[in-house]
């Protein structure tokens, strides 16, 4: 069984390692996680992006791989293709479409419920609950429609367990909170494991200003910096 990595202290945790062991876990997509690893996860509302422009983006993405040689791409099989792609083409195909997929989100579509105060808190509670003791939280965001944070643990399981305790803790509450029932989240975050001290400092921007980006006022966001450095 591997041990855990300790952390460093000068950062949140330590820079991804390719030479040490990790794990992938597939689901709609892949999701890697190290021990004492950053990582950057983004959990958005089940109505920040409609399926028609999921489906549009899909097609995309076929389309992008088609041209870099690949005919073989489908909807149904791009996301193998692309984990399958050489490292620097698979870091220029991420980079594109994730850079869609977060303007997009920026645009604040659907009900933004996370825009309220209180529903933004609800959020940043259950964020710190566990800090310290399941995981260490880094930096975060409440977004009107999505949610980006920094954190670590300390074993490559936590990561996943915890994204679905956030998830599901949260939507009972705020679910409870608006009078409604039914499904408030994307079911399959997205994550990254930070690669750089460099990369780290980038995200901590990223998130510091994706309010101003999305030219939100004070009280449509709640932004949080982490002390641990």
């Amino acid at each position: 069984m591997e041990s855990p990595r300790t952390y460093n202290d000068s950062m949140l945790g330590e820079p991804f390692d390719p030479s040490a062991e990790f794990s992938i876990q597939e689901r709609c997509k892949p999701h890697w996680s190290q021990a004492g690893a950053i990582v950057f996860i983004t959990f958005r509302l089940a109505d920040s992006i409609p399926a028609v422009v999921i489906d549009r983006w899909d097609r995309e993405r076929v389309d992008w791989l088609h041209r870099a040689g690949h005919p073989e791409a489908t909807t149904l099989n791009w996301k193998s293709i692309a984990h399958s792609l050489e490292q620097k083409l698979k870091d220029t195909f991420q980079r594109q479409f994730r850079q869609t997929h977060e303007r997009f989100l920026d645009d604040c579509h659907g009900a933004c419920v996370l825009k309220r105060p209180e529903i933004a808190c609800i959020v940043a509670d259950a964020l710190h609950h566990f800090d310290g003791i399941r995981y260490r939280l880094g930096d975060f965001v409440v977004m009107p429609n999505h949610v980006h944070l920094l954190a670590s643990f300390a074993d490559p399981d936590s990561m996943s367990k915890q994204c679905f305790s956030w998830l599901h803790f949260t939507a009972k509450k705020i679910n409870a909170a608006l009078e409604r029932r039914g499904k408030l989240w994307q079911s399959d975050a997205f994550d990254h494991l930070v690669r750089s001290g460099e990369q780290y400092e980038y995200l901590r921007r990223y998130i510091e200003e994706n309010p101003e980006k999305a030219n939100l006022c004070e009280g449509q966001f709640l932004h949080w910096v982490s002390p641990n450095g």
